[in-house]
């Protein structure tokens, strides 16, 4: 398996600069979201992209891929009873996989918890109707562009929307595209109480991305959380895919918790 970054807790660094750091720390790769370079993905051009993704290449690590992707620009959600901002926002979609894809990035990941709420008047099944029919219209743009969109079970304190393992695996299975599966986040199943090791092993085939952070939002060996048995079971399913750091707490600083989380990493999984 290998290790990556979020960058969003590098307030105000360049992503040049953040793919030089974080490879310097021997991650190989970086997981970024997009509102830290710009509030939509349209206004970035196919030269920047370029520039972009050779950066990366230059300071030795992957883009992994993108996250946070339904923060900006407002008024996005998966699943709204207006047609129209169901559209707008299916549309956008669309213009996430050419973004991702033209940074050579292979996962989106698709958090945004409050993007994808059950909005009124509209039932949980109306709106997971909703939700389905749009990731759906964007799996084969993803398939040519090489791309996973990656529906992401967040703690229910976030989101009434797809929280367990089970019900992003439901969601995975109706679509029924090879380029649609899950990201499990250690994090949120903390949160929801869910056996890590056992919905690891359980929903292996159904996962193509991992984030680990501590159930204090802080990197992982800060908190509470056990990580012996998260381990064991992303090396007995034979994950090889990347596991990424993602903290929501930016204390105290970002070069303190990009090198404390490789030095976790390290000892967790005996790298």
């Amino acid at each position: 398996m290998k290790f990556s970054i979020c960058n969003e807790m590098f307030e105000n660094w360049n992503w040049e600069d953040v793919f030089e750091y974080a490879g310097d720390l021997g991650y190989d790769g970086v997981e970024v979201a997009h509102f830290t370079l710009c509030d939509s993905v349209s206004e970035v051009s196919k030269t920047r992209r370029e520039q972009l993704r050779i950066a990366a290449d230059d300071a030795g690590v992957d883009i992994v891929g993108i996250h946070w992707v339904f923060v900006s620009p407002k008024g996005l959600h998966i699943s709204h009873p207006d047609k129209t901002i169901r559209d707008k926002s299916r549309d956008y979609l669309h213009e996430l996989v050419d973004f991702c894809g033209d940074l050579g990035g292979k996962v989106i990941v698709f958090g945004s918890p409050k993007n994808r709420n059950v909005v009124d008047p509209l039932t949980p099944e109306q709106a997971w109707d909703y939700a389905r029919e749009t990731f759906a219209a964007c799996c084969d743009h993803a398939r040519e562009r090489d791309v996973i969109i990656c529906i992401e079970p967040l703690a229910t304190y976030m989101t009434d929307y797809i929280n367990m393992p089970e019900d992003g695996a439901r969601l995975v299975d109706e679509i029924n595209h090879p380029n649609f599966k899950m990201i499990l986040d250690t994090y949120a199943m903390a949160c929801n109480d869910v056996d890590m090791g056992e919905a690891i092993v359980k929903y292996a085939d159904y996962m193509a991305h991992f984030h680990i952070n501590d159930d204090n939002e802080s990197w992982p060996g800060t908190g509470s959380t056990d990580f012996e048995p998260v381990a064991k079971a992303l090396k007995k399913i034979k994950y090889d895919g990347y596991v990424s750091v993602e903290v929501f707490d930016f204390n105290p600083d970002p070069e303190t918790i990009a090198k404390e989380s490789m030095k976790a990493l390290k000892d967790i999984f005996g790298a």
